[in-house]
């Protein structure tokens, strides 16, 4: 049609015919890609012969014009028309709404209120949207009240979209109720709740009202993957993927499927499972999609694997390539300690014309902290407001606090955490904390300590840090003084915690752990591995261990540290020279820093940890990060 369009508008010129002919043409424009210029020139002819304030060829002008991205021609629609309909309200707040321009869709709501007209089935639902996306739960509640007055409440739609809004604000108690009285409940009603009590932590709920749909579609299934990966439950997020593969032939993953269960392979550095979702997504076509792409590129990165990493990056075209792309290279490099490569790839980024956000800045101020690039990372941070138009909030003077308590300034770094016109916060405090242990700093730990027990009066992980300190420093009384404060308050320290994907199958261990199947071999493997690497040069580091014991039980103590029961229990189940990946819940600690580069180059494997900061990759004797950590 669009071919005959010219010589249609040219015989429409002449012999007007009757509106509705008109809206059946603007209606074919609106579904059709590249057609803003014949819609311009319908839209003059419509003015030539006095149609265009006719409230349904206006209301179908506007939905023409949103669709081609010409909104503010679709507004200029409103504000000349005499009398705009609900109609012309509809298309407008419609077409805003799938742009995910919210404030506008508020904003045109309420000029449709201003004019005394009433919203209907079609306006709530996009209407609702807005309020759930901007979290803005008092103007959802006020259009719930319109709701009930226009008696549209209990409507499909407009129930659905009530019932999503107080999910996503936090009322989900309230959004149950409203579920409970809906006479028909629509897939998307059931989805919205499921949503909602996977994001206050409510998993069991959640589980329970998937478990009772009458029907699910790929949302449903997604919002389950999605809830668990958020809260944490990675291994039953990777189990109902594999689930909704084998047991639903009739709904696929789609690429908000795959985005929304990468992050479980992350979390668990389950690189093995990783891969093969990155191949399924591939015979699916959906890893042409830019996002999943990213998406892949990120767990790669958080696996360990920073070379598939790269080859993800420059699998994305040029267009592609955008600041979440950069921002997630950028923040590669840095989680593996390799800040210059941090460094290059913002200043590429910055070259190629992308525009570098507060997240840029936080992935590159981090790759300079675990460099040691002081200057660098002090330059970057100084010109971000000015250069680069980026304001500094607060996760960016933490890791400035970060880079320079690593590199030893503590002074100036409390300098800088007691001058911030920003309230200085938890990670602030104890970057300074775990600096003044490195640095053996006693009194800027007890100063950070002090602030660490007044914003976190129940992370027991502070006391712990000051505790060793005193320890380490030999003052067991202090030690004392502080586990008498743990017991008091019931808190306990977390425990040491490393595992391990050996053939697609997670194995954790804990710190003296013999539950193991194979706990007698691993241990068997640690007793005979001191005298190797004491004969290579290794000392233990007997300063690790934070009992008033003598230097024979420290180093028994040290043998059983989480990080290398997972060491033994890899080389023991791999092949020589394969690689192995751990993954811990906590700082690594410096005896088995020290260990790791030991038994990489006694028995010929590269070992890659990733603690809870960093990863570290240890290779013949050396570890990536140059003992700078």
């Amino acid at each position: 049609m669009q071919q005959d369009l010219p010589s249609l508008l040219r015989s429409l010129l002449q012999n007007p015919l009757h509106p509705l002919f008109y809206s059946s043409i603007l209606r074919v424009l609106t579904r059709t890609p590249n057609s803003l210029r014949h819609g311009r020139q319908l839209h003059a002819l419509l003015l030539l012969h006095g149609f265009h304030n006719n409230p349904t060829l206006a209301a179908r002008m506007a939905a023409m014009y949103c669709s081609s991205g010409d909104l503010r021609s679709a507004s200029l629609l409103l504000h000349h028309h005499p009398s705009p309909s609900p109609l012309l309200f509809n298309s407008l707040i419609r077409g805003h709404s799938l742009r995910n321009l919210h404030t506008q869709v508020l904003s045109l709501f309420h000029a449709m209120l201003a004019c005394s007209l009433l919203p209907d089935h079609f306006t709530f639902p996009f209407v609702l949207k807005a309020c759930a996306n901007l979290l803005s739960l008092f103007t959802g509640c006020a259009v719930h009240s319109l709701c009930l007055r226009t008696g549209l409440e209990l409507d499909v739609y407009v129930g659905s979209s009530l019932i999503n809004m107080y999910s996503k604000c936090g009322e989900v108690r309230f959004a149950h109720r409203l579920f409970d009285v809906m006479l028909f409940k629509d897939i998307a009603s059931w989805n919205a709740l499921i949503a909602g009590y996977m994001m206050v932590g409510a998993v069991k709920v959640a589980e329970h009202l998937f478990d009772d749909m009458p029907k699910r579609n790929v949302i449903s299934w997604t919002a389950m993957i999605s809830g668990y990966t958020q809260n944490g439950v990675a291994d039953r997020a990777l189990q109902m993927f594999e689930e909704m593969k084998k047991d639903c032939e009739e709904v696929k993953p789609n690429w908000v499927t795959i985005v929304s269960v990468l992050p479980a392979c992350a979390h668990s550095a389950a690189l093995d499972q990783g891969k093969k979702i990155h191949e399924y997504a591939r015979t699916l076509g959906l890893d042409s999609h830019p996002t999943v792409l990213i998406a892949i590129m990120g767990m790669y990165a958080k696996c360990g694997s920073l070379v598939e990493a790269r080859r993800c990056f420059h699998c994305l075209s040029k267009r592609d390539k955008s600041v979440v792309a950069w921002n997630t290279l950028i923040a590669a490099y840095a989680s593996h300690g390799l800040g210059p490569e941090a460094v290059s790839a913002f200043d590429d980024m910055v070259r190629s014309g992308v525009q570098a956000d507060s997240v840029s800045f936080t992935a590159l101020l981090s790759g300079c902290s675990h460099s040691g690039l002081v200057d660098q990372g002090m330059k970057y941070f100084d010109t971000m407001s000015m250069v680069y138009s980026v304001e500094a909030k607060f996760e960016h003077f933490a890791c400035i606090v970060d880079l320079l308590s690593r590199a030893g300034k503590l002074n100036k770094a409390l300098e800088i955490a007691n001058k911030m016109k920003i309230d200085s916060g938890p990670s602030i405090w104890g970057a300074l904390l775990s600096a003044s242990r490195t640095h053996r700093n006693l009194e800027v730990a007890k100063i950070a300590a002090k602030r660490l027990f007044v914003l976190e009066p129940s992370n027991s992980g502070n006391y712990i840090l000051l505790s060793n300190m005193y320890a380490e420093a030999g003052k067991w009384d202090e030690v004392k003084k502080l586990r008498a404060v743990l017991r008091e308050k019931g808190m306990k320290k977390s425990p040491g915690c490393s595992w391990s994907e050996i053939n697609g199958q997670a194995h954790a261990f804990l710190t003296g752990d013999k539950c193991h199947p194979q706990a007698s071999e691993i241990y068997k493997f640690l007793q005979d591995l001191p005298a190797k690497m004491k004969a290579a040069g290794y000392r233990p580091e007997t300063s690790f261990v934070l009992h008033d014991v003598n230097e024979e039980e420290k180093e028994c103590n040290l043998a059983t540290h989480s990080e290398k029961l997972a060491i033994a229990f890899g080389i023991l189940n791999t092949s020589p020279g394969e690689t192995l990946r751990i993954t811990k819940n906590l700082r690594i600690c410096g005896d088995c820093h020290s260990a790791a580069k030991f038994i990489s180059k006694i028995h010929h494997r590269e070992i890659i940890i990733r603690d809870i900061n960093r990863f570290h990759h240890f290779k013949d004797g050396i570890c990536s990060c140059g003992d700078y950590w």
